[in-house]
């Protein structure tokens, strides 16, 4: 897909990404490399237990360290605040108790890693010390580890102001399941764990504010954070200050995979630092930090079963799920919702019912990752249709031919509802022909036709198909200006985390308005830059802020060539843009730059502007999309498995990624990489191990094991296109299928590779230790 403007860069090139060359040169400009004259550091004091209660809290030690300048606990703290919580918890008529997290812990602690008092130093170490000189007494309470005994009867509290530990509790589904399950040919029980996990972002999130020099009250508040705008809202609220005196910069971020779109309560107690001391206060997360103050996400138990004929086609499929929230729920339902509906998968399921059961526990508290519970609702419905096909004694991937939807089907609806109420509808797409490619691909290939490495070890197969719903709304802006000197200034609510969103932004309006991309330049992640922005989540960058960059730069072109038409006596249809300058097509060298044009609609005093136009060559947008638009795909995963220690190497990985049309291929394909080695990590080592009294016991680093160089095999990733109609670039989002199929696959090929032991796999992460005791299990 092209648009009109330069034939160089048009939409579906593979540009090369702008965002690099600083980065590459180390002059990136990160959390921690924001210095401000006469800046102060912060450092919080955080609870070693993980329920508890607060009996006392001397602070005159701390304030004695040389060099500390304050430290609040949250009674100092309360009156600088109009909210004692965060306003963070989204709506939904499933919650059933508080669920907000309090800016500090006041009386009661509900999860290791919760803040209890800030101090602020001269210098991070002063601050370090004056933490260190902190002796909290504390009065413990139960401890609630386990989602499941959670919900016991009789179980202990997680937070004294709940009546039970079951902080929400919905259903998914649609269909006479009883009449699906009844009598079916095949039908298979199976119980799936899917452990605790978190995002490992390379940066750790980090806050800096600092007194507005110019606006008397204002504030400048700078975090790494996916929802510049979102954290605005949310710090404004809980101080009780306008949003026009606060003004919120997301700096590069060095990923942010999900847990970074929350708002904190860091963020909140650095602005009112800096507000009272008159000073900038920065604070940086440490590495054991954010295994206890970051958000993590999974530990979910389901219980499953399914239905199907002799032939493998479904019938129904009924089950429960156990999702575990931690203390509190500052991204609302959204895992478990997601998980639950993105079972579908690709598939017809005539019946299906999900009871979900979400439990308060004292841990770290949920939200998504990579995925947000897409890849989880994913691997159970994969794993089921593997059994199926080895019930019917049908090849697995024959089973999934015989279920999935066609293409003649599209747009596809189900009987479904989104998190958000809307119908849940698949635009486009051929799923079933993405999986024929991928088998040809890989049977061309040689998966799982060449030898293993060593007499001891088996080499195995394994297939996966997903969905991904992506672009949500309900809206992302966009502002598209010429400037007098001819630079195209493309202003968004959209915010990057490492993605390559800038990129993405400059070839749309670089295409549409015919200029070379050196000519652009965004400014995304600043509330300044536009008043209204969601953010970076859900896939959701090229769909709809990218959607809402090409509507302006339409209008901005439209009004370009009116301008024009009007100078040269011509009709604007007669116009094209070429390297900037608007001439009659075919008729170069005889045009108006967009420059001149740029500097007329300035106006001059007394003089009309041309054309009786608006003031100014530039455009707002605020793009509306109508549904969320579904890309999918399918992985095939080759591994290695060594039966004697359960190691698991997977040799190479094959994905065949349908986002709609690709905007930038090169971009695409790096989200589908990094996506799925995230996969591969989620499958075979990535897991927080909690104990019953919520201590994490593989915190910091080389306990917790995240994927590595080592661990990346060979991955080729191939395109298909299927445009949506839902935006005006036809465009899906790609940021998240690499993980969301990944993991089924290198599980199922764990199995293929020990197929005559008959192992039923289903947990993550497969761990060497995991599958050893399995095989040891299995074995005569």
């Amino acid at each position: 897909m092209t648009t009109q403007g330069s034939a160089l860069w048009p939409i579906g090139a593979r540009l090369s990404r702008v965002e690099d060359e600083p980065l590459l040169r180390g002059q990136g400009r990160f959390l921690a490399d924001l210095k401000r004259p006469g800046m102060l550091h912060a450092r919080f004091l955080r609870s070693p237990i993980a329920h508890a209660r607060l009996q006392s809290l001397d602070l005159s030690s701390a304030r004695a360290v040389p060099g500390v300048i304050a430290a609040w606990s949250a009674t100092d703290l309360l009156g600088r605040l109009a909210l004692s919580r965060l306003p963070v918890a989204m709506p939904g008529k499933a919650v059933r108790g508080p669920a907000d997290p309090p800016v500090l812990a006041a009386e009661e602690i509900c999860h290791i890693g919760e803040a209890i008092a800030v101090v602020v130093a001269d210098t991070p170490f002063a601050a370090d010390d004056g933490v260190a000189a902190l002796r909290p007494l504390f009065d413990p309470l139960p401890v609630v580890a386990d989602p499941q005994a959670a919900l016991d009867p009789g179980a202990p509290l997680a937070r004294a102001e709940l009546k039970d530990n079951l902080i929400a509790a919905f259903e998914s589904g649609y269909g006479d399941v009883e009449a699906g399950l009844k009598d079916a040919p095949i039908r298979i029980t199976r119980r799936f764990r899917l452990n605790k996990g978190a995002a490992h972002s390379v940066e750790t999130r980090g806050v800096m504010a600092e007194p507005d020099p110019v606006q008397p009250d204002g504030l400048i508040l700078w975090s790494s954070t996916q929802m510049p705008h979102r954290v605005r809202a949310v710090v404004a609220a809980t101080l009780g200050m306008p949003e026009l005196s606060l003004r919120v910069i997301a700096p590069d971020v060095g990923g942010g995979f999900g847990p970074k779109f929350v708002t904190y309560p860091e963020e909140v107690v650095i602005a009112a630092l800096a507000r009272s001391l008159g000073r900038p206060v920065r604070w940086i997360e440490d590495r054991a930090e954010n295994f206890v103050a970051t958000t993590q996400e999974r530990l979910q138990v389901w219980e499953v079963t399914v239905a199907a004929n002799a032939d493998g086609s479904l019938r129904a499929i009924s089950g429960t799920l156990v999702q575990d929230c931690g203390a509190y729920l500052p991204y609302g339902l959204t895992v478990p919702q997601n998980a639950s509906t993105n079972l579908l998968g690709p598939y017809r399921l005539p019946a299906y019912r999900l009871s979900v059961r979400c439990a308060a526990t004292n841990l770290v508290p949920v939200t998504p990752t990579r995925g947000a519970g897409r890849p989880q609702g994913t691997f159970v419905m994969e794993r089921m249709l593997d059994a199926v096909a080895d019930a019917a004694a049908l090849s697995r991937i024959e089973v999934r031919r015989r279920n999935l939807i066609a293409a003649s089907d599209m747009p596809y609806r189900t009987a479904l509802q989104t998190r958000d109420g809307n119908a849940m509808i698949y635009d486009s797409g051929d799923y079933p022909a993405c999986l024929e490619q991928a088998v040809s691909a890989a049977t061309a290939l040689g998966f799982g036709q060449r030898p293993a490495s060593s007499p001891d070890t088996r080499m195995g197969v394994g297939v996966s198909c997903y969905v991904e719903g992506t672009g949500r709304g309900p809206f992302e802006s966009a502002r598209v200006r010429v400037d007098p000197a001819g630079q195209i200034e493309v202003s968004t609510g959209a915010a990057a985390q490492g993605q390559g969103t800038a990129t993405v932004l400059t070839q749309v309006a670089a295409a549409v308005l015919g200029v070379s991309p050196a000519s652009v330049v965004i400014r995304a992640g600043d509330t300044a830059a536009v008043p209204h922005g969601l953010g970076a989540f859900a896939s959701r960058q090229a769909p709809v802020a990218g959607a809402a960059v090409r509507l302006a730069a339409e209008a901005v072109r439209d009004k370009a060539l009116r301008v024009a038409a009007a100078r040269l006596e011509v009709a604007p249809s007669d116009l094209e843009i070429v390297d900037g300058v608007v001439q009659i097509v075919g008729v170069p060298g005889d045009g108006i730059a967009l420059a001149d044009i740029a500097r007329a609609l300035c106006g001059m005093p007394g003089f009309p502007l041309p054309a009786g136009e608006a003031p100014g060559l530039q455009a707002d947008i605020a793009f509306e999309p109508p549904g969320l638009c579904y890309a999918n795909g399918v992985h095939v995963a080759e591994v290695e498995v060594d039966p004697l220690t359960g190691q698991v190497r997977v040799t190479r990985m094959l994905v065949v990624h349908d986002c709609g049309v690709a905007l930038n291929p090169t971009l695409v394909e790096g989200q589908v990489i990094g996506g799925t080695l995230h996969g591969i990590g989620m499958a075979l080592h990535e897991e927080v191990l909690v104990d019953a009294e919520g201590r994490i016991r593989n915190a910091p680093y080389p306990a917790s094991v995240v994927p590595g160089a080592w661990d990346a095999p060979k991955i080729n990733v191939l395109h298909r296109e299927s445009p949506t109609p839902f935006n005006p670039l036809g465009a899906k989002g790609a940021g998240e299928g690499g993980t969301i199929g990944a993991p089924a696959a290198v599980i199922a090929a764990i199995e293929d590779a020990l197929r005559p032991l008959s192992l039923a796999l289903s947990e993550l992460p497969m761990t060497p230790a995991r599958l050893a005791a399995r095989i040891a299990n299995a074995r005569p």
